[in-house]
């Protein structure tokens, strides 16, 4: 039997301290919490009353209910008020220093069986923990940021921890209504080691002027489906939060993914800290406001001045699926499309592949049947080259192999009219290679689309040093009338979303490898905790292991980081013929 918890304390009363205030009342705990002083006491009171007056306004609580949450609540300024507590949860800044002397001072003030807990996100519980004479009975408490919204907690246990104290704890997370998953004392735990070296990478491109910080975020959120853009998440957090669980990560891991980018310690200095402050990669209109206003970096609405060029026949090439849907996309939107095969019967057999996904969308009352008739008779089969040369815009659709690719592009730069738009939709590899195998390079652009190309938005537009900037319009300008969303980028291995995805899931293969969590636990950590709509191992298994270390391994190739590293697991699974679910094999097995 798990141990009666019914009083806790709460050591800060910030955002995150409020959150789990705000929690823990809302479940019927008596609540007692300590601020450093007067200012701090009325702050927290007032992100109570924000959010509890919010819920009541939405109709989740009513008025007596928000008062009774409010009655259950008391504050000092004296850490002795808490000598009564089952346990208490310590919610102050990130400093080892700080945390240690709290967790010091409650030692002598709570009876010996109260348990202590950090809500750290990225500190060492064991260093905190052996500040005290019961360091079995400290654990690590990580709740995240909105803590009324989001059910994940990470439960840190050390070395000493005693069992039953862990027992006690999980089912003191759950009675809260969260989701408890336990795990060792390593500096970001499982989600903030998976999230923050992505967000650093993220930071390092925009760094680097490699894309803009719009497109960045668009490149998440449309192409990987991710609530926030990286940026947008790090003004939430806080850049100072993001810079100390970064350097904590750094000083015990020594990875260089895990230095903090400089412009991270240049915005900081300034005082960019994020929303907190009114301003961090975005400009806000008002400290803690979550409403982005424009300011000096926002992209013109304008339409570039650069002239375009006409598209109106488009050729496709290749009968795979993101062929056969980048075909129905253009024919959707009224070009006509010359979708060209090794065979003629593959092309109809592509063919055929377009007309059953227009056939679920006519089932589904979603397109009348003229339209889809109309819709294919718009695409021609095609098998020589040739039967290309009038079109104005020709996309590359074939297998993920340089050498195959520069042969295709070889044949258009002979069949293709001058001033046709040759595009690719490479995923990674480098474009302007495949620009020069023509005479023509300053024709040649990345389209990747992202599959399936008639349900996803996003286009990443890639523009070698060769490419014109008249051909970089024009494709910016079919995409918006494809109703896609374009966004810009460098020819550089990974483009911005597989550069971002794929060190990330390689990063949670590794952590799997050592054994620090379970693939069900990573899973649920960033789904729950972080809000993405996969884990980091289901994603692995849809994407196929193969096509994930292929893509791994070339951004290793092009950037020689140690970290981009293919994971030896990884390797491992996919010698060993464990694909993903195209196998019925992967990380996980499938029937």
């Amino acid at each position: 039997m798990a141990r009666e918890i019914n009083t806790v304390g709460v050591v800060g009363f910030g955002t995150m301290g409020a959150g789990i205030v705000e929690v823990l009342a809302r479940t019927g705990l008596t609540v007692k919490v300590v601020e450093v002083d007067a200012a701090g006491v009325e702050r927290g009171l007032g992100h109570l009353e924000h959010s509890t007056q919010r819920a009541v306004k939405r109709e989740k609580l009513t008025e007596a209910e928000k008062a009774a949450i409010h009655d259950r609540v008391t504050t000092s300024l004296d850490l002795t008020s808490l000598a009564g507590c089952d346990l208490v949860i310590e919610a102050v800044p990130e400093s080892v220093e700080l945390k240690a002397r709290i967790f010091q001072e409650l030692d002598g003030i709570l009876e010996p069986e109260a348990i202590i807990a950090s809500n750290t996100s990225s500190l060492s519980i064991t260093e905190i923990g052996v500040h005290t004479k019961r360091p079995g009975k400290v654990v690590g408490l990580h709740f995240f940021n909105p803590t009324q919204v989001l059910k994940l907690v990470e439960v840190v246990r050390t070395v000493v921890t005693e069992p039953d104290v862990i027992t006690d704890v999980v089912a003191f997370t759950e009675q809260l209504g969260k989701s408890p998953v336990v795990i060792g004392d390593r500096a970001g735990f499982i989600a903030n080691a998976l999230l923050f070296p992505y967000l650093n990478h993220a930071v390092k491109m925009l760094e680097s002027k490699y894309a803009t910080r719009e497109d960045l975020d668009a490149a998440m959120r449309y192409g990987c489906g991710y609530p926030m853009g990286p940026l947008a998440l790090l003004d939430l957090i806080g850049l100072d939060t993001a810079y100390e669980i970064l350097d904590t990560m750094y000083h015990q891991s020594r990875n260089r993914l895990h230095a903090p980018a400089p412009l991270l310690k240049q915005m900081i200095t300034a005082g960019l800290l994020g929303r907190k402050s009114g301003r961090g990669f975005y400009t806000y209109d008002g400290p803690d406001s979550p409403v982005v206003v424009k300011d000096a970096q926002t992209p013109s609405e304008v339409d570039s001045a650069v002239q375009t060029r006409e598209i109106q026949r488009v050729g496709v090439i290749g009968t795979g699926t993101m062929a056969t849907g980048i075909a129905e996309v253009f024919a959707k939107r009224g070009y006509d499309v010359v979708l060209r095969a090794r065979s003629l019967e593959k092309a109809e057999t592509a063919i055929g592949a377009v007309r059953k996904s227009l056939d679920r969308a006519v089932s589904k009352g979603k397109l009348a049947e003229g339209d889809r008739d109309a819709i294919l008779a718009r695409i021609t089969p095609a098998v020589e080259f040739v039967e290309l040369a009038d079109c104005d815009l020709v996309v590359e659709a074939v297998a993920e192999e340089i050498g195959i690719k520069k042969e295709v592009f070889a044949a258009l730069d002979e069949a293709c009219k001058p001033g046709a738009v040759l595009a690719t939709t490479t995923s990674s590899l480098p474009v302007i290679e495949i620009a020069a195998a023509t005479s023509r390079p300053e024709d040649v652009v990345g389209l990747h689309f992202f599959n399936p190309a008639q349900v996803m938005k996003l286009v990443e537009i890639v523009e070698t040093i060769s490419t014109g900037a008249d051909v970089v319009a024009t494709a910016r300008k079919i995409c918006l009338d494809l109703g896609k969303h374009p966004v810009h980028c460098g020819d550089v291995a990974g483009f911005i979303v597989n550069a971002l995805l794929f060190p990330y899931l390689n990063d949670a293969v590794k952590m799997l490898e050592a054994h620090y969590a379970e693939a069900d636990d990573i899973d649920n950590a960033m789904k729950v905790g972080c809000g993405l709509p996969m884990g980091p191992f289901a994603l692995l298994d849809v994407v196929g292991l193969d096509v994930s270390l292929a893509i791994q391994r070339t951004l290793y190739n092009e950037f020689r980081e140690p970290g981009f590293a293919p994971a030896p697991l990884l390797e491992h699974l996919v010698t060993a013929g464990r694909l993903g679910r195209k196998t019925g094999k992967g990380f996980r097995d499938y029937s």
